[in-house]
């Protein structure tokens, strides 16, 4: 029995009843080859509901800080989170994209599922932000399909993303499966890329009822940090 496995069984039944998540559409994410599952990020615990709800695992960059902590607290976290999914990537260093980009198209190719979330961090006030283009060039690099989907509801139960959540009812939603074959050999076109990422997030934005904002989210978080200062 894998880890994954093990954890879903015995966590899961703990998970649904503290966030007793409803999931629509879970049937459109295929039964099987490398697919992108693609979505809005409002919490922390997004990463931890998404697994939960898939039938197949969900494979997604983590922050390596997550795995390597010290002593017993570190080493439970790191076996959890590498568990359920997660690959740790340095993305603070000046080649933290491209190395999550080759680790997204890694497990793509080896026919998993790959969840990523385009905005590139949680939104900082509910929003939904625009999309960065690492999501359009990974399924123009490997076929992948792109299964949008939106979590709804997890940020009350977690505001900002820290503490620990409260008990409440979260959903989940996944949209059809975007092929995006007429676009194939132009992964480096810069147009491209941008309509391609804003034809996925327009789908998110769809699934969510999110408002949309026309600027990056690390953009609006250094703006609003330095209006504190």
């Amino acid at each position: 029995m894998s880890r994954f496995v093990f954890l879903k069984a015995v966590l899961g039944p703990l998970m649904r009843l503290m966030f007793r998540p409803r999931v629509e559409g879970a049937e459109r994410i295929p039964g099987s080859g490398p697919v992108i599952l693609a979505g809005n990020h409002l919490t922390f615990i997004d990463s931890v509901i998404l697994p939960l709800v898939c039938d197949r695992q969900v494979f997604f960059i983590g922050k390596d800080e997550y795995v390597t902590g010290k002593g017993l607290k570190g080493r439970l976290m790191a076996w959890f989170f590498t568990g359920v999914g997660m690959i740790p990537v340095d993305r603070d260093g000046g080649h933290g994209g491209v190395a999550a980009l080759m680790t997204g198209r890694r497990v793509l190719e080896e026919g998993k599922i790959f969840g990523i979330y385009p905005e590139g961090t949680r939104s900082p006030d509910g929003r939904l932000y625009r999309g960065r283009t690492g999501i359009a060039r990974l399924t123009l690099m490997t076929g992948a399909p792109v299964v949008p989907f939106a979590m709804i509801g997890t940020d009350r139960l977690q505001p900002g993303g820290k503490g620990l959540p409260r008990p409440g009812r979260v959903a989940v939603r996944f949209g059809e499966p975007l092929e995006f074959a007429r676009y194939e050999g132009m992964d480096r076109d810069r147009y491209v890329l941008r309509a391609v990422t804003d034809e996925v997030m327009s789908e998110v934005m769809r699934l969510s009822g999110q408002e949309y904002v026309d600027i990056y989210a690390t953009k609006a978080k250094a703006a609003e940090t330095k209006a504190a200062a």
